[in-house]
């Protein structure tokens, strides 16, 4: 009875797999974030959700307190530049900077996140004017790649065009995953 109830389980989750995946396709990427000497602080994983895209990991070695974060429009993270490479934040609809801009927000700009005393920072953040998927604006994963990148300073959310959050202390370049 257990090995019929089984059989008749697996058959049907087979059955319905494909259904199930085709009414989402799971999309992941990853950022190896590096600082501005190149060393590697930790690596992120990016998710397309049905609200967007959510980034989460855990970044070591982030100076302790609040600093902007914001996804930018080119996928090269070259410290020499001072990241200068990544180019500014995404922004496919040609918005101003900031939540609290009338004319805003950028498509990349994300809520500033904190680093603590051990300077440990901790994301799990969704933006829902991303996309992992193609064609869809806001790709991340277009010709050009994109950056996500953590600033030196808070992000004031109204400055233009970055938030006056300061240097670009550290960047991780989007690339697609296997799932």
């Amino acid at each position: 009875m257990k090995t019929a109830f089984l059989a008749l389980s697996c058959a049907t989750l087979l059955a319905t797999g494909p259904a199930l995946a085709g009414a989402m396709d799971l999309t992941v990427a990853e950022a190896v974030v590096i600082d501005a000497e190149g060393n590697e602080l930790g690596t992120l994983s990016l998710t397309q959700t049905e609200e967007g895209v959510t980034i989460a990991g855990v970044l070591d070695g982030i100076p302790e307190g609040m600093h902007g974060f914001h996804y930018h429009e080119t996928g090269v993270c070259d410290p020499a530049t001072g990241f200068e490479s990544a180019g500014g934040h995404l922004a496919p609809r040609g918005n101003q900077h900031g939540f609290e801009d009338p004319e805003g927000p950028h498509a990349g700009d994300m809520y500033n996140q904190a680093a603590n005393a051990d300077g440990q920072m901790d994301l799990n953040v969704n933006n829902d004017m991303v996309s992992l998927l193609d064609g869809e604006e806001g790709n991340l994963l277009d010709e050009d790649g994109s950056a996500v990148m953590i600033h030196a300073n808070a992000d004031d959310y109204s400055t233009d065009p970055g938030g006056d959050s300061g240097a670009r202390i550290a960047c991780g370049v989007i690339e697609p995953t296997e799932i």
